[in-house]
């Protein structure tokens, strides 16, 4: 087994740099180390912190750090051969190289898809209307759909503009609660809406993005419930 410190020096030794060259291509790499730091290293009495030994195996051409210090790396598929034997494997992978034949072949990377269903039954910007837990179609997605999106549901009327438009489909996560300022489909008294959910002291209520549109007042004797968050 190999010091590191030997590793070091002969690997300067072998490249025919001197200490003080060594300091000073570490320096143009952010290093701020003498001379006196690599004799120190090449003695054995201190060792380059990890940052600084990657850049030196870069520096000084240290393939195998691991071979160069217990003698031998099982990985190594020429660690069986000698000098020459290595040469002319390295001499071989040149030439698969040159050829063409060989080239590694960039991974596919194929998009991700999903179903999620969507609702047929619009949601109501203007007026509202039912959301029928049954009547939806399936939809297959990528990643336009945001990925916490459980289902879909198209926008009907206006009440809900700029934002969103009649026709529009919006992206709901199913949930139960929302907080206040959060925009949601909801159930109320028979109807499903797309609204804007407003929880003050004054009240709970459905807000349209729309100002031509009023807010809705939820009562306690209300039948209301929330369908989920609009997340895109």
């Amino acid at each position: 087994m190999r010091s590191l410190g030997e590793i070091i020096s002969t690997h300067r030794k072998k490249l025919g740099i001197s200490q003080v060259e060594l300091s000073n291509m570490l320096g143009t790499h952010g290093y701020s180390l003498t001379n006196k730091a690599i004799s120190t290293w090449e003695k054995d009495a201190a060792e380059p912190s990890i940052s600084v030994l990657l850049l030196l195996c870069k520096l000084l051409n240290i393939t195998d750090i691991y071979g160069e210090h217990y003698g031998e790396n099982p990985d190594n598929p020429l660690a069986d051969l000698n000098e020459e034997g290595q040469a002319k494997a390295k001499e071989y992978i040149e030439l698969l190289k040159m050829s063409g034949m060989y080239t590694p072949t960039p991974a596919v990377i194929i998009p991700f898809r999903r179903n999620i269903r969507l609702f047929d039954i619009p949601a109501s910007a203007g007026t509202g209307s039912f959301l029928d837990g049954e009547n939806y179609s399936i939809l297959e997605v990528g990643e336009e759909v945001p990925a916490e999106a459980d289902f879909g549901i198209r926008i009907s009327g206006d009440s809900m503009e700029p934002q969103f438009i009649n026709g529009q489909i919006v992206w709901v996560h199913q949930q139960e609660t929302l907080s206040t300022g959060e925009i949601g489909i909801f159930y109320f008294d028979g109807n499903a809406y797309c609204k804007k959910l407003k929880d003050d002291e004054d009240g709970l209520f459905l807000l349209s993005l729309n100002t031509r549109y009023e807010p809705i007042p939820i009562k306690e004797t209300s039948s209301f419930k929330v369908f989920g968050k609009v997340v895109g």
